[in-house]
């Protein structure tokens, strides 16, 4: 195995501790093979200072690794790359303050945090957003990949490399089939669920709702070779007719408990690619609504020749009992990190899920 890559970790979330926890050495463990956690950055102020195990909740010693907000230290460590597990769009500002000043260094970013950024020629990617990482890739000669769950691997990675398989695909569906009822992040103003049927949710609006999930559309066009003549988007909602108990509390009847919602590339008149979301608050929830064969999966469908079914599930199996949902969230933050040594690998500028290669996982068997 070549050396270590060199990494700083931006974010001790949900998805940063896990990482981290994938591969940080302590007092008590060997590390990663393939990783070095060499920085941790937080925007916390109470953090900073405090050993990144004891941040991240890390039983079994301690790392020398200490959590810090100063990018300038950060940057100083001169590691191969920023993996970045900053919040979502809605904090655009100081993502690309964070993200421009590694990338105007000459360091390489990987994040799971600005998804529209999962194809940064999307139209609906405002360029306050786009040239300042642009022209940060230029003056560092660094790269930018961005990915998630959805959008991201579930709809570029997987129905991608299941269309390689195919000599005509005349539809592709890529859905995310999710039960909320263990959620803690904010689904009722973006969804609607939990709100009156009648509350217009951030996501109901058809422009955002391409911006914040839908960037994978006109990439799996793109890939294909076609240009989209449009993106539609539908939404659909089911109100529960008795009282949901949640993570957050309860879901009273009379309201929202579960949306249906779709992004759709048009080609020639027609539905050519489709991503659809059915996220409810119980399994038995909108009932006639598509489910997987089991809970909380992702579906890939291709009708075409031949036509392709796939379903991935998410689980952790070490008796933590932690939720499909939080598996798919580690999956997310690995897949960034995983695609580091390529990403080191490609020119500067930004870096999509068609620039790389296969990438496999180097010192997962271990």
């Amino acid at each position: 195995m070549s050396e270590k890559k060199r990494v700083v970790v931006w974010g001790t979330g949900v998805v940063g501790s896990m990482v981290i926890a994938e591969i940080a050495a302590t007092t008590e463990r060997a590390g990663h093979p393939a990783f070095e956690l060499v920085g941790v950055g937080v925007s916390n102020p109470d953090k900073v200072g405090k050993d990144v195990a004891e941040v991240c909740g890390l039983e079994d010693g301690t790392t020398g690794v200490l959590c810090t907000d100063s990018v300038e230290e950060l940057i100083a460590l001169q590691p191969d790359a920023l993996v970045h597990y900053g919040p979502t769009a809605q904090y655009a500002d100081d993502n690309i303050r964070v993200m421009g000043a590694f990338l105007r260094a000459g360091i390489d970013v990987c994040s799971t945090a600005m998804t529209p950024w999962v194809w940064p020629g999307m139209k609906q990617n405002p360029a306050a957003w786009i040239d300042p990482i642009t022209e940060a890739c230029e003056a560092g000669g660094a790269s930018c990949f961005t990915t998630g769950i959805d959008p991201g691997f579930a709809n570029d990675l997987f129905p991608l490399t299941l269309m390689g398989l195919c000599g005509e695909v005349t539809s592709v569906r890529a859905s995310e089939l999710l039960d909320y009822t263990d959620y803690e992040g904010d689904y009722e103003d973006e969804m609607g669920i939990g709100r009156s049927p009648d509350f217009t949710p951030l996501l109901e609006i058809p422009d955002l709702l391409i911006m914040a999930w839908g960037a994978t559309v006109p990439m799996m066009a793109a890939a294909v070779g076609i240009e989209l003549d449009d993106i539609t988007t539908t939404w659909e909602k089911w109100v529960t007719p008795t009282d949901r108990p949640t993570a957050k509390g309860v879901i009273e009847a009379g309201n929202v408990a579960a949306i249906r919602f779709t992004i759709n590339g048009v080609f020639r008149g027609r539905e050519v690619i489709t991503l659809e979301h059915v996220n409810r608050i119980g399994l038995d929830a909108a009932p006639d609504w598509p489910a997987g064969s089991g809970d909380d999966v992702y579906r890939v469908d291709i009708t075409g020749s031949p036509s392709i079914s796939q379903e991935t599930a998410f689980r952790f199996s070490d008796g933590s009992g932690r939720a499909p949902a939080v598996a798919g969230c580690l999956a997310t933050g690995l897949r960034a990190l995983n695609a580091v040594p390529a990403v080191n690998d490609l020119p500067p500028g930004w870096v999509t899920a068609l620039d790389l290669p296969l990438v496999p996982g180097v010192g997962t068997i271990r």
